[in-house]
């Protein structure tokens, strides 16, 4: 869940035991989920455009049809 959201204070487990629920809804903590999840994003995007630009032109369209 988001860690701005009101998703994120409406824990099950965060509200069964008061020390997590003090702990997860402390600002830093919030802060360091959302740092995490955009470093994990931008780790994702720059393997995806690898993926897309290190492909020749061959490797996209191969025509092996002989012809006559």
């Amino acid at each position: 869940m988001l860690p701005w959201s009101s998703f994120w204070e409406q824990n099950y487990f965060a509200e069964s035991w008061a020390p997590l629920h003090a702990f997860v809804t402390n600002n830093f903590v919030r802060g360091a989920v959302s740092g995490l999840g955009i470093v994990n994003l931008a780790i994702g995007f720059s393997e995806l455009a690898s993926l897309f630009f290190t492909r020749g032109p061959r490797d996209i369209l191969r025509d092996d049809t002989p012809r006559s």
